[in-house]
């Protein structure tokens, strides 16, 4: 089930490639921004990780941590970061608990053929651990600026 603006944030608790463990618990009391992936270093993925991370230093003006999830080994977001020169937190989610706990791990469709997989989705969630909005199959250009536009209203 999708969420949406006004539900609580749900707990998670994911190794990022910086060797660190970012949660809900983590972040508590502070704005954040996390948005979901399909996989690391394909062309929509990458143009969206490269456009969060030309806006991560407006993001952190504002105080707003942004973090991408996808169920990619931290391995491969280590590699994915140092060939994209990124600058934002990426957070590994093999087990996809973090995924269908916020409800992106869906059955999308590909030329007929049904499958599981990760929507393309953010989330701006406030200091109280509220989500203020949400996007869902978010479409890549365009959307950096939109969830900044957002961001800057908290």
């Amino acid at each position: 089930m999708a969420l949406e603006a006004g539900e609580k944030a749900p707990n998670f608790k994911l190794a990022t490639d910086a060797g660190d463990v970012v949660s809900r618990t983590s972040l508590k009391g502070k704005p954040f921004l996390i948005y979901f992936y399909p996989k690391d270093d394909t062309s929509g993925c990458t143009r969206e990780a490269v456009d969060f991370s030309a806006a991560a230093g407006k993001f952190a003006k504002l105080g707003i941590p942004v973090i991408g999830v996808s169920k990619d080994s931290v391995a491969s977001h280590e590699k994915f970061r140092k060939k994209h020169k990124l600058k934002i937190a990426l957070a590994s989610d093999p087990d996809l608990e973090a995924a269908n706990a916020w409800g992106v791990w869906v059955e999308k469709s590909l030329y007929g053929r049904k499958y599981m997989g990760m929507e393309r989705a953010t989330f701006l969630v406030d200091a109280k651990g509220a989500i203020v909005q949400a996007w869902h199959k978010v479409k890549v250009p365009g959307h950096v600026e939109a969830v900044l536009a957002a961001a800057k209203s908290l």
